[in-house]
């Protein structure tokens, strides 16, 4: 089963007056890179979140963000005043008053304004409590994000099926093309011979000799027998319940190197044309298989 690297989910849980949500990107990556966000009080949490979303996520970047919300409300908040802070504030007023003649009546909301006078400090949170929120939350877009995963990777595998019968279609193209290559070269050369030499007898054997060595350069049997096996081995590939984007990606690089050969190893205007197509179709796998977790 193929999955796509990219992809959204979504969950929402409420427990008792909270309500936490979860949301999940995910995109193409060569490795797995989880970047986690929770509310700053529940960071504790942060390796054990980490720890499920690992053993669902095989490749990709995951950008996974969870907030909470406590009937539509923010989370309470206790207000603290910084008395030492006043303090030398007021010692500071004092000595501007004495110093420069200036007033000395201060007001109240004048001097709750200035920096860091009133402390604000979050209630402490429980956080056995909220972590069965957190996990069941995330689970819910974990399973959201997987459905997208495999919709996407289905259409994705069927283009990988019509791409794979093409080119299965033109090695046999190619197959049948190779025997006629000796049998065209041999003609060629002896029409070439016949015209330069004109009246002087044609060596056979050296003949044969030159027909022999240019079908064993230009055997592309090997290559033919290589690139069958990694059709089929990419279409077993698909029926892994697996993460096989990395595997994919290494048998593309082989696949395109045999088709290399062939086109180096057979000098013909009919094989470089199909030769032209089937890198194209590679290509065009490659950049798909970018995208396969």
């Amino acid at each position: 089963m193929i999955k796509s690297m990219t992809a959204y989910g979504r969950g929402e849980v409420q427990q008792g007056d909270i309500v936490f949500v979860a949301e999940i990107r995910s995109v193409n990556n060569r490795f797995r890179d989880i970047i986690l966000r929770v509310p700053k009080s529940y960071q504790i949490l942060d390796k054990d979140l980490r720890a499920i979303i690992s053993s669902r996520i095989r490749r990709g970047r995951v950008e996974v963000s969870i907030q909470m919300e406590n009937n539509g409300d923010e989370s309470p908040y206790d207000l603290e005043l910084n008395v030492p802070l006043v303090n030398s504030y007021l010692k500071i007023f004092d000595q501007l008053g004495e110093q420069f003649g200036l007033d000395k009546k201060i007001k109240l909301e004048s001097l709750c304004q200035m920096r860091d006078v009133i402390l604000v400090k979050p209630e402490p949170v429980d956080i056995e409590k909220v972590k069965p929120g957190f996990q069941e939350v995330l689970m819910q877009a974990l399973d959201s994000l997987d459905l997208m995963k495999i919709k996407e990777g289905e259409a994705i595998e069927a283009d990988f099926v019509k791409r794979l019968e093409l080119l299965e279609g033109y090695i046999n193209e190619v197959e049948e093309r190779a025997p006629d290559l000796v049998e065209e070269y041999r003609s060629r050369l002896q029409n070439n011979v016949e015209h330069m030499l004109k009246d002087v007898a044609v060596d056979e054997n050296r003949m044969a000799q030159e027909v022999a060595f240019f079908a064993e350069r230009s055997d592309i049997t090997e290559e033919v027998v290589r690139f069958r096996s990694h059709l089929n081995q990419f279409r077993e590939y698909l029926s892994l319940d697996d993460a096989i984007g990395r595997r994919l990606d290494f048998l593309l690089q082989e696949m395109n190197r045999e088709v290399n050969t062939l086109g180096s190893k057979a000098s013909d205007t009919h094989i470089s044309r199909v030769v032209v197509e089937m890198k194209a179709e590679l290509e065009k796998l490659r950049e798909q298989v970018q995208n396969v977790e």
